[in-house]
């Protein structure tokens, strides 16, 4: 039976058990949650029974050494300031606490802390990766010009790219950052939109907004939009256009058509990083038009500079249910075929 560094082993507790021991009370009761609630969510994950016994926690069952891991993973959170959620908790049992080294020096500003975790650091608040896949995504736009993530939806794609994207800005590694979509309907058709083109396209392009949202606060990003020094436009604006010393990202690739992702990518210019994002069950191009997101996968591997990284169901951050709900179409579709 082994034991982490935070706590000695217990010449009492029986075999079947770990006994773990905090020396702060008050960050004991943040680690359980309000009515134990944190406490609950590890128990449920992974199978085991923990008990709380003054400032001592009881972990039995099979996996207890991985719920020891999980709890004093988020101690040592809770000890360096950080709040501990369902959320934390879950990315911690799914991140597995390995400490590979990435090189990232003090003072960048994506940088590693305790069980090997990332950080993206942004105005309004910090960003980590909670799954290995998203750990892996964001150290490859850190190392690479390009690079493609494309997966299902709710796995942080275009979240994590423009987390990034807004980091390198406010570190000045780039002048701008410029984020592009095509503006492809979802499988309907919306007719005459009323209003000035910005009025037009600005409905496709609201889940860039929505992202950017959360890494700025709302009047530096609105004069940001208004200096140019962010762009939030539609794919077919950039025919032409040479995107020099940006950080630029174009999400929902899988609607590009072939010619439109020769136009996009051909588009980098001296100092930029350019990520693609894209979901491939989720293609709204008219039925016999190629996606350009798949003409890159098979044209572009092997390309030095190019990295590509892949999502699954069980990278999906947002409700679990949506994970279920991706795997029970991956199964029919698997049917399908």
């Amino acid at each position: 039976m082994t034991f982490s560094a935070l706590n000695p082993p217990d010449a009492d507790a029986p075999d079947h058990e770990l006994l773990l021991e905090y020396p702060d009370n008050r960050l004991l009761i943040d680690l359980c949650g309000e009515f134990d609630s944190h406490l609950t969510q590890i128990e449920s994950t992974l199978g085991v029974q923990i008990v709380r016994r003054g400032n001592q926690l009881a972990v039995m069952g099979d996996a207890r050494e991985e719920a020891a891991r999980v709890l004093n993973a988020l101690y040592v959170r809770l000890e360096s300031g950080k709040e501990v959620s369902p959320a934390e908790i879950t990315a911690e049992i799914r991140m597995g606490g390995s400490d590979a080294d990435t090189g990232t020096r003090d003072g960048d500003q994506i940088e590693m802390f305790s069980g090997a975790a990332v950080e993206i650091k942004t105005r309004k608040k910090t960003v980590e990766p909670r799954t290995q896949a998203q750990k892996d995504y964001v150290l490859s736009l850190m190392n690479n010009e390009l690079g493609f993530g494309i997966g299902p939806a709710g796995t942080g794609k275009t979240y994590l790219a423009v987390a990034v994207g807004v980091s390198k800005f406010l570190n000045g590694e780039v002048d701008r950052i410029i984020l592009s979509r095509p503006a492809v309907e979802a499988g309907e058709k919306l007719g005459y939109l009323p209003g000035d083109m910005k009025d037009k396209v600005d409905p496709y392009m609201q889940p860039l907004y929505d992202a950017l949202n959360d890494f700025l606060p709302g009047k530096q990003s609105a004069k940001l939009i208004e200096e140019k020094r962010i762009e939030i436009a539609p794919l077919a604006f950039m025919r032409g256009r040479t995107l020099s010393n940006a950080f630029v990202v174009l999400d929902e690739a899988q609607n590009a058509t072939t010619m439109q992702m020769k136009m996009f990518l051909t588009r980098l210019g001296q100092g930029s990083r350019m990520v693609i994002t894209g979901d491939r069950s989720q293609i709204d191009l008219p039925r016999g038009v190629k996606s350009g997101l798949r003409d890159a996968e098979d044209l572009l591997k092997g390309v030095d500079g190019v990295a590509f990284n892949y999502f699954t169901s069980k990278d999906v951050v947002r409700h679990p249910l949506v994970a279920r709900i991706i795997e029970a179409y991956e199964v029919f579709e698997n049917k399908q075929q």
